[in-house]
């Protein structure tokens, strides 16, 4: 089995971003539309060829994605308006998923794109594109590969030209898949049942980082999808919960509603010593035992307990003897590989097994192929009209030159109100970095602060701030198709309207929600000048409340569908985003010691608790703030 480290390490780059002369060209380009008021965007949006200009397209045909083929056959451009037209307005292309990019409301005109291209260049990222591509070192400090694209690839892909055990390597990942395959759809037919011999109908994940927030949005993803629900569906409609914190509160919660005869623990870590989620396999072990040896005619404790463990515990796990001396049996331990980093293993069996035990293993074979999909126009399309670079080049350019550190992501669909603290959790690990991939510290701040909400409860958060307060730099998302079919049940033609909508357009939920989809990135481009409000009459002492500057820029992205497919595209444009990001800045953006800081700190506190607790020893070895909180907090009494 391959462990990412075979003879495939690399030099680091030592070239600084900001040693090259595009960097300093780039630098007077910010200057100017800061204060070029000719610039402003309600300016720049009247010129539609840039507009056009400033577009990119990806086209997936239904060959690719039924599997008939293993490259897309796609239209990637953003060169000339002459050709985009066609694939952003053609009627005939309903049977083709379009994924459009429209940054033409971010600062840049074609000539800033130029210089983001030449910077880009100059640090090579074709280069470290390919590296990470053929399964090279690029986790230059714990000298591993980052190949979680491998995890997407299908059956028989040519892995081979570009990795020396390319062949080895893809077939260890599908023996892992057909292995979750088999599992999946004998739990789901009610084959392999708990040690009382009920059928399973619940299923408790348990992990932290990517191996929660990854699974989770994609569960919540699916959930309204009408083909993903009616698989569930079929499979029994079990239960599927997400445990993370080592707060016991999340477990109670959790599992207070739940049959411990028929519950399944999976336990994801990578390194099976994860203390959170130890604690909380811990815990379910505790459990299920309570729960279950009443039940179980074995005298023996011991022997029960494994009986209970074996027939309800399974593992996802680099360290597969850790996880068999916990006492998982061998056969439900589903391995990971030390080339997957932690926040990109929803594609390992980490998210492959949970949501094939759920939605099953088809509908996750579909999610493969989506990342798999985008992972090819990644790696291929020319860098003018591909999307995660485009999006990668403008954060640099936004955060590096703009300066807004800030950055928001709004998806206009519910489904997806889980993906934004996805994209925070894997962005912001992998960018917030103070030194280049060398060691050398760098002379500005890397990565940006993510956050965001489904639209649009949103607008009824945090937009006050983004129209009239701080500049954040926005991407919206939307899709063309509604997940749910209830607008078909329940819109009416009446015009009478009893929410707060204009009552004379009938139009469905999802028309609405997309209106706003439409409308906030161009509200936030124009905004509202202080003679708008004189024209509209708008009182002389509120007109000042009431002007909103503009020119906040953001991206839209309008998808065909969201389906598991299109989550599996959506999720790999952010993943290679970061990349590109972190591949212009020369940082090394796997790696994640500032996760483990505090983690240190926190076992001697864990051991000064102990010992307070069971001998009453003195509170010693911290400073005067820690000692005080940690006396007053070992005072109280219930």
């Amino acid at each position: 089995m391959f462990d990412g480290n075979d003879s495939r390490n690399i030099t680091p780059p030592l070239l600084k971003c900001t040693d090259v002369p595009q960097f300093t060209a780039l630098q007077f380009a910010a200057s100017t539309f800061r204060n070029d008021p000719k610039l402003h965007l309600r300016h720049l949006l009247s010129d539609s060829n840039r507009c056009l200009s400033l577009m990119a397209v990806h086209v997936t045909t239904q060959e690719f994605e039924q599997g008939q083929k293993n490259t897309p056959t796609t239209v990637d451009t953003n060169t000339t308006p002459v050709l985009l037209p066609g694939p952003l307005r053609s009627k005939s292309s309903g049977a083709q998923r379009r994924i459009i990019l429209d940054f033409s409301r971010q600062h840049v005109t074609g000539e800033t794109m130029e210089l983001l291209f030449d910077l880009a260049d100059r640090m090579g990222l074709t280069e470290r594109m390919n590296e990470m591509r053929s399964g090279y070192n690029i986790n230059f400090t714990e000298r591993t590969a980052v190949m979680h694209h491998v995890l997407r690839m299908p059956r028989g892909y040519d892995f081979q030209s570009r990795h020396p055990r390319g062949n080895s390597i893809l077939g260890d990942v599908h023996s892992v898949l057909d292995r979750i395959e088999s599992f999946a759809e004998e739990r789901r037919r009610g084959n392999i049942r708990g040690c009382t011999g009920k059928e399973i109908k619940s299923i408790v994940c348990i992990g932290i980082g990517g191996s929660f927030a990854g699974p989770q949005a994609v569960y919540e993803a699916l959930r309204g999808d009408s083909f993903a629900a009616e698989a569930a569906s079929k499979g029994g409609g079990r239960t599927i919960r997400f445990v993370a914190n080592v707060d016991p509160v999340d477990f109670d919660l959790n599992t207070k509603d739940l049959s411990p005869e028929e519950t399944l623990i999976i336990v994801t870590s990578k390194s099976f010593n994860t203390s959170e989620t130890l604690q909380n396999a811990s815990m379910a072990r505790k459990w299920l035992m309570k729960h279950l040896c009443t039940k179980n005619d074995v005298d023996n404790d011991e022997l029960r307990d494994l009986q209970i463990i074996e027939k309800h515990f399974c593992a996802v796990t680099l360290d597969v003897n850790a996880a068999e001396s916990f006492g998982i049996h061998k056969d439900n331990i589903f391995p990971m590989w030390d080339w997957v980093g932690g926040r990109f293993s929803v594609w390992s069996a980490a998210g492959i097994l949970p949501l094939s035990l759920h939605f099953s293993f088809d509908v996750m074979k579909s999610f493969l192929a989506g990342g798999h999909d985008l992972d090819e126009h990644f790696f291929d399309a020319p860098l003018g009209g591909n999307i995660p670079v485009l999006l990668g080049l403008l954060g640099v350019w936004n955060s590096t030159f703009m300066g807004y550190h800030t950055r928001a992501l709004l998806p206009y669909s519910h489904a997806l109100r889980k993906f934004p603290s996805l994209v925070q959790k894997f962005d912001m690990e992998s960018n917030g970095k103070r030194v280049t991939a060398a060691g050398m510290p760098l002379s500005f701040q890397a990565g940006e602060i993510d956050f965001g909400e489904a639209g649009s409860n949103g607008q009824h958060s945090f937009y006050q701030l983004l129209h009239q307060g701080r500049t954040v730099p926005a991407d919206f998302i939307g899709f063309m198709e509604s997940q749910s079919s209830i607008d078909e049940e329940y819109t009416t033609n009446d015009t009478g309207s009893l929410d707060g909508w204009d009552g004379e357009v009938n139009i469905s939920g999802h028309d609405k929600l997309m209106s706003n989809f439409f409308a906030q990135p161009d509200a936030l481009a124009y905004g509202k000048s202080l003679s708008d409000l004189v024209q509209e009459d708008v009182p002389e002492n509120l007109r000042q409340h009431k002007v909103f500057p503009g020119n906040r820029p953001s991206s839209s992205i309008l998808m065909t569908k969201l389906d598991a497919f299109a989550v599996g595209q959506l999720l790999a444009i952010y993943e290679h985003r970061t990349a590109v990001q972190g591949f212009i800045w020369g940082i090394n953006s796997f790696d994640q010691f500032g996760t483990e800081i505090g983690k240190v700190l926190a076992k001697g506190v864990r051991a000064q608790l102990n010992a307070s607790r069971r001998r009453g020893a003195s509170v010693q070895g911290f400073n005067s703030s820690s000692g005080f909180l940690l006396e007053a907090y070992l005072s109280h009494r219930r």
